[in-house]
This record gives C-alpha cells, structure tokens and sequence, in this order.
C-alpha cells in the first residue's frame, strides 16, 4: 500500500507520519510511506491545507492531525477495496 504525508515539516505533520506509521503497523500491512514537502507538489494535488494523509493516490484527509485509531479505520477501508 502506497502512503503519502504531505506537509512541510510542521509538528502536525510529524505527528500525522507517527500515527500514520503506528496505524499501517498495527494492521500489519505492507506500506511505503513517503514524505512530500514540496509546496508546489502539496498544491498540485489540490491540497490547501496540510497535513495531508494520501492512500493509493487518493487525498483521506487535510488540515487536521487524526489519531491512529482513525487513520487505522482509513487504511482498513483501502485494503478491504
């Protein structure tokens, strides 16, 4: 599964990429987890507001930190499609 956090290195969005990680661990799933920081790259894929969760391509959610129970919930909803 293909996991994308994008943000600038804000605190939320370090916090997003550990919740993230704990959530994709805890499934068990095979995951790569990529970073993008680029603000044209973040804006490109009509993100306004970060951090941002991407899963197969596909923007979860924007502008807010999720626990890792909801994330969790996220990934499970992507491996069941």
């Amino acid at each position: 599964m293909k996991i994308e956090i994008l943000g600038t290195g804000c605190a939320k969005c370090h916090a997003l990429e550990a919740n993230t990680r704990t959530a994709a661990d805890e499934l068990g799933c095979e995951y790569d987890l990529e970073k993008v920081t680029s603000i044209d790259e973040i804006t490109s894929r009509g993100v306004m507001m970060t951090p941002a969760l991407v899963v197969e391509g596909e923007v979860k959610l924007q502008g807010r930190l999720a626990t890792s129970d909801q994330i969790r919930s996220i990934l499970e909803s992507a491996v069941v499609s």
